[in-house]
């Protein structure tokens, strides 16, 4: 009694008169051809007829895992999977007395097996990746740096899995070789496991998220981080240049993150006007008549004029000016300012609040602003910036103060005419 097909085939074709090696020859070549035929069927019907309904299944459901998992081509790695189990179980019977080639064949096709779903498995992990960068709850967290770490040991252990299939050996004694080779894992991936370390500790201290505006001179980074991964990270410039920094190195060099201030709801102006120290004087009684038409300064005077004039009754009898309090128009002017940034609508008045007089200098006497707006919008926060200090500047005169400038060109034939006329 015949035991397999091959026996029922190499059986009719030598009784139809073929020699034994010749009709085992043919044998063999009918059953590979039916089996590898049989394999085509399986994986047609799989992609086309199983996968057509799995994607049909996808774009039905309300979650958005399976339909990214249907365009990584998930299902249609693991669909390889039925046509290599075809071959693995027609081989004995296809070569019933080669046990070395039925072997060596159905280790072939664990190999291939184990390949394939190495594959789908990286499929679905760069599918996490997307999924969860569009997540509200994960879009910050460096989830590509793990899943780069996950595809890392994906691929260790694939090799290991693969080269000890073709070899009909155990993985662990393959793997307990690799502790010999520790050192020579340990160059090769050192950038990968120093990024891996300070990514675990960027996440742990929530020192960088995607969308983070960062600045790092170092490397000429100053913009949004786009990318974190193991090895680097992306900085979008402002200029639209793109710089790769060493995840690494963030944890090792200084970096400045602006995420404090988008998340303060203010951005901080720091300016100075530099005033000419030769226009400051006391205020004379016509010069405070005029302030008094600012409307912004009346109530100021009238409560500093009252505190004044308290003040100075007490010396009646003094006849020497200087031991009298008196305005002065820098004074005043600071008032000005102080009373115009409260007013204006563009100003955070809950946030860190200063105009206040620096140490004067070779550049005259500076008076810096330091004020936050509430607007954090590059472009209008510098048109902000900009409206304040025109104003500024064009009201210094009627403080009968003068802005401090080094000489021009346009200055000099003036001052040579007034040093000739005195």
């Amino acid at each position: 009694m015949l035991s397999n097909p091959h026996d029922f085939i190499t059986e009719y074709l030598t009784e139809s008169g073929l020699g034994e090696t010749l009709a085992e020859l043919i044998g063999a070549a009918i059953l590979i051809v039916l089996a590898l035929a049989l394999a085509w069927v399986v994986d047609f019907v799989t992609k086309r007829i199983l996968m057509t309904w799995v994607r049909r299944f996808a774009a039905k459901t309300a979650t958005q895992w399976d339909n990214a998992m249907v365009e990584a081509r998930v299902p249609d790695r693991l669909a390889h999977i039925a046509p290599a189990v075809v071959i693995y179980a027609a081989a004995p019977l296809v070569f019933p007395v080669r046990e070395a080639i039925v072997s060596l064949i159905q280790r072939v096709v664990m190999a291939f097996v184990i390949f394939t779903v190495a594959l789908a498995i990286n499929a679905a992990l760069g599918t996490i990746v997307e999924v969860l960068r569009h997540s509200s709850r994960w879009r910050r967290a460096p989830v590509k740096t793990y899943v780069q770490v996950a595809q890392i040991v994906l691929v260790v252990l694939t090799l290991v899995l693969i080269v000890s299939r073709l070899m009909d050996r155990s993985p662990w004694a393959l793997l307990s070789g690799i502790g010999a080779l520790t050192a020579v894992i340990m160059l090769v991936f050192k950038d990968s496991i120093l990024g891996f370390v300070a990514s675990v500790q960027l996440s742990t201290n929530d020192m960088v998220r995607r969308g983070d505006w960062i600045e790092m001179p170092k490397y000429g980074a100053d913009g949004d981080v786009i990318d974190i991964s193991l090895n680097t990270v992306k900085v979008q410039n402002w200029d639209k240049t793109v710089s790769t920094i060493p995840t690494y190195q963030l944890m090792q060099d200084a970096m400045k993150n602006w995420r404090g201030m988008s998340e303060s709801g203010g951005r901080r102006i720091k300016r100075a006007l530099y005033i000419d120290m030769n226009s400051i004087k006391f205020c004379n009684e016509e010069m405070l008549r005029r302030f008094e038409q600012i409307d912004l300064l009346r109530d100021y005077l009238h409560e500093k004029r009252e505190e004044v004039e308290a003040t100075n009754r007490a010396r009646h009898d003094d006849d020497m000016p200087t031991n009298f309090r008196r305005l002065t128009n820098v004074g005043t002017f600071r008032a000005y300012l102080v009373a115009y940034l409260r007013a204006h609508p563009k100003i955070h008045n809950d946030m860190t609040f200063l105009v206040r007089q620096l140490q004067p200098g070779d550049r005259g006497l500076p008076i810096e602003i330091y004020v936050f707006s509430n607007d954090q919008d590059w472009g209008r926060y510098e048109s902000i910036q900009a409206d304040l200090f025109d104003h500024f500047l064009a009201v210094l005169p009627e403080f009968d103060l003068r802005v401090f400038q080094l000489p021009s060109s346009a200055d000099l034939p003036g001052a040579a005419a007034a040093a000739v006329a005195s």
